[in-house]
């Protein structure tokens, strides 16, 4: 594996990445929320990459993994932020985008901020989650927790349980990205499980149908699920990233 770098990002936060020299367009992993750079798909996908002479990019945004920061104090555009900081200055010329869960809200973000993107693979991507998932499925009483009390602790299927803080919330709300025009006039690929148990079926509908491009395309594997890590998987995700990268 490539050898972890620092970068003093933004607000002083100090972000941990991992670049591997190669061709372009430099393919950039963006992980999922309270994911790391050493998950299965990002070490796979270096590893595949440098096989092939690619340029490949993976990080830890701030609160996650080998960054600084406290997770709870994060947000989607701290992170939006982080990765951004990261890939201008890790990279150079043409990026394809690959983000997973999270990732996929970030990568949309990051589609309106740097007009270098190349392509865009969306594994199981997860836009606006924290205002139609998270918000959307709280009871009055969890939403008065988060606004009065400033967090709620929710249980998830991954380990200890997420801290959904006021912040959160509310930052997540200036960083929609179904709301408003998300044009990609770039290739895109969406990957998605039919056995996904944290992203509902509706959501890379919603996102295949509202990104404007001519070469748009969403593939449904059936019986896969959210983490979408199995051998198959993995290759579908090679495909997807050779079919995006010019």
């Amino acid at each position: 594996m490539s050898e972890i770098s620092i970068l003093e990002g933004p607000g002083g936060r100090r972000l941990a990445y991992a670049n591997t020299d190669g061709e372009g367009p430099c393919i950039v992993f963006l992980s999922g929320y309270k994911s790391d750079m050493e998950g299965t798909k990002a070490v796979h996908l270096e590893a595949w990459a440098r096989s092939r002479g690619r340029a490949f990019l993976r990080l830890d945004y701030s609160g996650h993994g080998q960054s600084g920061g406290v997770f709870e104090e994060g947000a989607i555009g701290d992170w939006a932020e982080d990765a951004a900081a990261v890939i201008e200055a890790a990279t150079e010329g043409p990026v394809v985008l690959v983000g997973s869960s999270m990732g996929g809200w970030i990568a949309c973000i990051l589609t309106r901020r740097l007009s270098r993107v190349a392509g865009f693979v969306g594994i199981a991507a997860a836009p606006d989650f924290t205002e139609d998932s998270f918000w959307a499925g709280f009871s009055d009483e969890q939403r008065r927790q988060v606004m009065e009390e400033g967090s709620h602790a929710m249980p998830s299927d991954y380990g200890d349980p997420y801290i959904v803080t006021r912040r959160l919330i509310e930052d997540g709300r200036d960083h929609l990205v179904l709301r408003t025009p998300l044009p990609m006039p770039f290739p895109v690929r969406l990957v998605q499980g039919t056995e996904d148990e944290a992203v509902a079926g509706d959501v890379p509908l919603r996102l295949l149908s509202h990104i404007g491009g001519d070469d748009v395309r969403l593939m449904l594997v059936k019986g896969a699920d959210h983490r979408f890590s199995t051998p198959e998987c993995l290759s579908l995700i090679e495909r997807m990233i050779e079919e995006v990268s010019p």
